[in-house]
């Protein structure tokens, strides 16, 4: 292939990367370098009582933003540097909470607390998710080929929900009055409130994850299924090997390079996890990563925004997908090197 014809081929996705990711992540970068806040002035309020001839007046001074000619409110910007990752890291709490050994003041700082629900979110539920799909993939393939398509329609049915839609749904349905907090609530003779304390929470989050991300997972195995090498399975046929024993030695080794695929999109995707902080209102209880960065972008009383720490949480979270992703990356080399 000649240079044009590569050209023309990977040019337009290399001018939208850019305009669309290399760009927007450099304008984040530098955000969390600078702090931008309204100029203030003190003022002189008179505030007088009501009365008649016994009115009395007190002179305050109050603290008001300057405002430009158009009426907006007139800001600076200040080069920090590090200083939005110390406002939002607080490590100086952080020092204090181990000090004392206390768990509690630990969980009550905002990023450390989505941190650990973040990483848990993803870790648990990424061998969930290879563990559901991979048995969505064997009951596809080893279904009757007259049903196969329905099942696999079936099988997508939860992927094809809009995530929020998704995360919704569950929610009412395992609320107080929902019909399956009804149901076991009949069962077990005692009421039941399944989103009054964390845990239980983060438990329906996991499993509603599973539920509607387990489905692609099990299509792309699914789809390696069919490429097996029938000669090495029925070799292990003859030499006696059970169904687990096939299962270990031939087809999991011939799907693993789709395992590490799925391991990379789901670990990307289950750290950026917001939806179901959303859809579960889970704000006072769980929160995540991308909550904490939505959260800092959301205006205050005032109007104002902390753009700064919403950039620099945006960064930390984008350090965190890096980290997690070097595992499957570095064995995708190995595994690139080894066919060369």
């Amino acid at each position: 292939m000649n240079f044009r014809t590569f050209a023309a081929f990977v040019g337009p996705s290399i001018v939208m990367m850019l305009l669309f990711i290399a760009f927007p992540l450099i304008s984040v970068f530098t955000q969390s370098f600078y702090i931008t806040q309204p100029i203030y002035e003190v003022v002189e309020v008179e505030t007088c009582t009501p009365g008649f001839l016994t009115q009395t007046c007190v002179t305050e001074e109050n603290s008001v933003p300057i405002l430009d000619e158009h009426g907006e409110i007139v800001t600076k910007t200040e080069f920090v540097g590090l200083q939005s990752y110390r406002n939002v890291l607080e490590l100086d709490r952080v020092w204090t909470a181990f000090r004392e050994g206390s768990w509690t003041a630990f969980q009550t700082i905002d990023f450390w607390k989505a941190l650990r629900f973040t990483l848990t979110f993803t870790l648990i539920t990424l061998p969930l998710n290879l563990g559901v799909g991979l048995g969505i993939a064997l009951m596809i393939n080893n279904a009757a080929k007259s049903i196969r398509g329905p099942v696999i329609f079936i099988s997508l049915l939860p992927f094809i929900i809009t995530p929020v839609i998704g995360a919704l749904s569950i929610n009412w349905l395992f609320r107080g009055d929902g019909i399956l907090t009804a149901i076991m609530e009949w069962y077990s003779g005692r009421d039941i409130a399944l989103f009054a304390q964390a845990w239980t929470i983060e438990i329906l989050m996991m499993l509603y994850r599973v539920w509607h991300v387990a489905p692609f997972a099990g299509i792309v195995l699914y789809a390696g299924l069919q490429t097996v090498n029938q000669d090495s399975l029925e070799s292990a046929l003859i030499d006696g090997a059970s169904r687990w024993q096939r299962m270990r030695y031939v087809i999991i080794p011939h799907l693993m390079p789709l395992i590490t695929f799925i391991s990379m999109i789901h670990l990307m995707d289950s750290y950026r996890v917001f939806e179901e902080i959303v859809g579960f209102s889970s704000q006072g209880h769980v929160i995540s990563l991308q909550w904490l960065t939505y959260d800092f972008l959301v205006p205050d009383q005032a109007g104002n925004r902390s753009i700064s720490r919403a950039s620099a949480s945006a960064m930390l979270t984008m350090v965190g997908i890096v980290i997690l992703l070097i595992a499957p990356l570095r064995r995708t080399w190995r595994d690139h090197k080894g066919s060369n």
